[in-house]
């Protein structure tokens, strides 16, 4: 078969399972299981990267492919799953899929971006990158869900409108000349415990207490 076959994909692969999961569940209108899905794609994305390093002797086509199946991934579970969750919400809204579009389109154009830039800068050096230009497509997994338990919650009818629009400046934001800097360990453990919190949320109906 085609393709470069290690441990260094498997938990990308783990990722795109579970968010097409995630895609279904959305199709279906099950909102709570697609966003956690979302989120628990985000967790994979977290360790990947890492995972792939720990592979010293990884050839230079196995590091292209890394990159390229890490991005296709990246697209179906951060641009595809938040859009479809969005749709989910907004079906019967006319501006959403506009903005669902432009979300994925978005989110495509980061992504191809990163991977020009990211393949000469490894043909340059072999240091990790240390900052990101433009909003990573990944943080979908933390500002989506975010405005999601925002609509669950909020006792405000149509409140659905804060998903597109946080959707719209997420987009402009993927593509955008930000610089913003790589984060380590503590920005790591932060991010994990905001998306706990998230979880906590998404996963426990408060109106039962």
């Amino acid at each position: 078969m085609i393709g470069f076959y290690d441990y260094t994909v498997v938990l990308t692969y783990i990722s795109l399972f579970i968010s097409v999961s995630g895609i279904f569940s959305a199709m279906d209108g099950n909102l709570d299981e697609a966003v956690v899905c979302l989120m628990l794609s985000g967790m994979c994305d977290m360790f990947d990267g890492k995972i792939a390093r720990t592979k010293k002797s990884r050839t230079k086509e196995e590091k292209r492919f890394g990159i390229q199946i890490d991005s296709l991934c990246d697209l179906i579970c951060f641009g595809v799953l938040p859009a479809a969750i969005g749709y989910s919400l907004n079906s019967s809204s006319k501006l959403y899929p506009i903005v669902g579009c432009m979300f994925v389109l978005c989110g495509l154009i980061r992504l191809a971006y990163y991977n020009v830039t990211e393949e000469e800068r490894q043909d340059e050096t072999d240091e990790n990158r240390k900052y990101f230009k433009g909003l990573p497509i990944t943080s979908s997994a933390l500002i989506m869900p975010l405005a999601y338990c925002l609509i669950k919650y909020a006792p405000i009818p149509n409140f659905s409108l804060l998903y597109t629009v946080t959707a719209f400046v997420t987009a402009i934001a993927y593509i955008s000349p930000l610089r913003i800097k790589k984060p380590k360990t503590k920005g790591m453990v932060a991010m994990s415990v905001v998306g706990l919190i998230e979880l906590f949320m998404v996963l426990i109906d408060f109106s039962k207490f």
